[in-house]
C-alpha cells in the first residue's frame, strides 16, 4: 500500500510502526514491531507494559508532529484505543482537530465484539475492508466502509507458495513464537505418521526469523524436514498449516491441506465462549465450507493429520475440489473497479 501510494505521490512523507519491509517501501519506521507480535489473551497480558509504553509514545509522536492522517492497520486492541484517544484529546477530525483517522483491514466484528462498530463510527472517518461481506457489517452505522480487494490478489502481488503435485509437503506452524511452540510438534507428528507408509516423503517448513528458527530446531525435526527462511516462492503438493495468513496464501494457490491449531488452554476456553463462528480458517469462512478441514486443540492428532495428507496426495477428487475452491476464492477477493487500498488511501488523505 505504501509503495503504491508513494508512486502516485512521490513527495508524500510516511511514518509507521512496522518493520524492514515498510522501511524498504519508503516509510520512516518509528518502532520495529516484527519481534513483538503476539496473539491471545495470556500472551498480551504478559507483554502489557510494553504495549502500554508503545501506546503512549505513539500518541505523543502524533500530538507533536500532527500528521495529516493516521491509517490504522489491523490490530484493533491497540489501534481502536489510539483512535479514541485522538478524538478525546481533540486531535482528530472526529474530536474537532485536523487529523483524519482511517482504518484498513477491519477487526473481526463478524466473529466477536460486534458492538465495537458503533465506537468505530464515532472515532473513525473511513474504513477499507478486504472481505466483501464486511461492508454489510457496518450498514447500521454512519461509518463509510469500502471493499478494496484482498492484497493477496492485487495486481503485482508475488505469491510465496504455489501448487506442484510433485513438490514436498509444506508445514506452516505460524510466525509467533508461542503459537509455533505449540503447533509445530503437532505438524511434525502428523507428517511422521504419514511417512511410515511413505518413507521417501519430504517436508519444508517456512520460518520468518531466527527467533522462530530456534523454536523449530528445539522440536528436533528429522532430516527429511527442511527449515527454509521465507523469501521467494515455494511449490508444494500438500500443506498442514496454522490458521493464519499463510493458510490464505495456500488456499489461493490451490494447495490441498488441513488446518491444525493449538492455543494456550485459557485462551482457547475463552475463545470458545466468546467467538461465534463456524470455522477458524478465513478461506473456510469465505467459502462457507471446509476447504481446509480444521483440527483444533486435542483434535490435532498425528493420525488425523496423516490421514489428511494421504487424502491430499492420493485422492484426485480432493485435488480437483481444492482447485475449484481456490478459483471461487480469487473471484470473491478480486480488487473492485473502485480500486486498491492504495487508491482508497490516496482519495482519503488530505
Amino acid at each position: 500500500m505504501i509503495r503504491a501510494l508513494r508512486a502516485k505521490q512521490p513527495g508524500l512523507a510516511v511514518a509507521a510502526l512496522g518493520g524492514p519491509a515498510l522501511a524498504g517501501a519508503g516509510a520512516q519506521v518509528l518502532h520495529d514491531l516484527t519481534s513483538s507480535s503476539v496473539v491471545g489473551l495470556v500472551e498480551v497480558l504478559k507483554n502489557y507494559s510494553f504495549f502500554r509504553a508503545l501506546f503512549e509514545e505513539t500518541l505523543r509522536w502524533i500530538a507533536e508532529h500532527r500528521p495529516g492522517a493516521v491509517c490504522f492497520v489491523d490490530y484493533p486492541g491497540l489501534n481502536l484505543r489510539l483512535a479514541a484517544a485522538l478524538r478525546e484529546r481533540g486531535l482528530s477530525v472526529k474530536g474537532g482537530g485536523k487529523i483524519k483517522t482511517l482504518f484498513y483491514i477491519s477487526p473481526q466484528i463478524w466473529a466477536w465484539k460486534a458492538g465495537r462498530r458503533f465506537a468505530m463510527a464515532r472515532d473513525l472517518d473511513a474504513m477499507a475492508v478486504i472481505f466483501p461481506f464486511e461492508v454489510k457489517c457496518y450498514a447500521d452505522t454512519a461509518l463509510p466502509v469500502e471493499f478494496v480487494g484482498h492484497p493477496f490478489v492485487a495486481p503485482g502481488h508475488a505469491a510465496p507458495v504455489s501448487y506442484d503435485p510433485a513438490g514436498p509437503v509444506l508445514l506452516l506452524p505460524g510466525s509467533r513464537k508461542q503459537a509455533v511452540g505449540r503447533i509445530f510438534p503437532a505438524l511434525l507428528a502428523g507428517f511422521a505418521e504419514f511417512t511410515r507408509e511413505r518413507p521417501g516423503a519430504e517436508a519444508v517448513v517456512l520460518y520468518p526469523s531466527d527467533e522462530i528458527l530456534a523454536v523449530l530446531r528445539a522440536a528436533n525435526p528429522p532430516q527429511n524436514v527442511r527449515c527454509r527462511r521465507m523469501g521467494g516462492a515455494v511449490a508444494a503438493s500438500a500443506v498442514l498449516t496454522s490458521s493464519g495468513t499463510m493458510s490464505m496464501h495456500c488456499a489461493l494457490a490451490g494447495i490441498p491441506g488441513a488446518i491444525a491449531y493449538r492455543a494456550n488452554w485459557l485462551t482457547y476456553l475463552l475463545g470458545k465462549m466468546l467467538v461465534k463462528i463456524e470455522y477458524l480458517g478465513i478461506a473456510n469462512l469465505l467459502l462457507e465450507e471446509p476447504m481446509y478441514p480444521e483440527f483444533i486443540q486435542g483434535a490435532a492428532r498425528a493420525d488425523a493429520l496423516a490421514a489428511q495428507l494421504r487424502a491430499c496426495l492420493h485422492d484426485p477428487a480432493r485435488t480437483q475440489r481444492t482447485a475449484e475452491q481456490a478459483g471461487r476464492l480469487r473471484e470473491l477477493l478480486n480488487v473492485p473497479a473502485s480500486g486498491t487500498a492504495a487508491e482508497w488511501l490516496a482519495r482519503m488523505i488530505p
